[in-house]
């Protein structure tokens, strides 16, 4: 039992120490601060689909963002790649608080993180 233990800590052991030292030779890696960049991107796509998805279980929820935004359900449909129109559902949900906050709830984020990946989209 001692001996798979030993095992087990000398992995652990040198698991942190590549973790560490790639995460440091990444830091002055000029392509990695990009590539992170482009991740926070595209988890703020994923999370503006999300949110689109939460906002459209609501009939009533989903008309007031359709009138708001000028947005048809087919423009929406073929926009749901476009950080502007991605961005839109963030926006909605930013400027009525209540919305936000139980969106947040239902996509198990902070509603920070909800207006943070607004900014992340405009990258």
């Amino acid at each position: 039992m001692a001996r798979y233990r030993n095992v087990a800590q000398n992995n652990l052991s040198q698991t942190k120490a590549t973790t560490i030292s790639d995460f440091s030779d990444s830091d002055r890696d000029p392509d990695h601060s990009k590539s992170r960049s482009q991740e926070a991107t595209t988890r703020a796509a994923t999370l503006a689909l999300a949110a689109i998805g939460w906002l459209l279980q609501d009939e009533d929820r989903a008309e007031r963002y359709l009138d708001l935004t000028g947005l048809t359900p087919d423009s929406l449909r073929q926009g749901l790649d476009n950080p502007q129109i991605l961005g839109s559902a963030l926006d909605f949900l930013a400027n009525y608080e209540p919305d936000l906050i139980r969106a947040a709830e239902a996509l198990a984020v902070t509603p920070e993180e909800l207006v943070a990946a607004r900014k992340d989209l405009n990258r």
